[in-house]
């Protein structure tokens, strides 16, 4: 099962096999009603970079500073996670929320 503001390792390979090789870690932003009823989901990379954007929302994760990059979201099917990794905090779903929100408000 799939859910809202989990963070998974993604394959990212030009084709996805299970042994992966490229993989990267990245939060699901897509609503629970289309994970439970779609082949694919919404995802945003998780990253450690320190390049302070807007559209970069900081967030604590795995006991360091990790980055939730909303710039670079996209669409993905399901085959490509790869393994769960964890959750973002209540905080920060709150945040990545918000700032989603903004990006795509009027």
């Amino acid at each position: 099962m799939v859910t809202r503001f989990d963070v998974f390792l993604v394959n990212m390979d030009e084709r996805p096999s299970r042994d992966a090789k490229n993989t990267r870690p990245a939060v699901i932003v897509s609503p629970d009603e289309l994970n439970n009823n779609l082949d694919s989901v919404i995802v945003a990379p998780v990253a450690s970079t320190r390049a302070k954007y807007p559209t970069r929302v900081s967030v604590d994760f795995l006991g360091s500073e990790r980055h939730v990059i909303l710039d670079q979201i996209r669409s993905i099917d399901k085959v490509r996670l790869v393994k769960k990794i964890g959750a973002l905090d209540a905080e920060s779903r709150k945040m990545v929320a918000a700032r989603l929100l903004e990006l795509f408000a009027e």
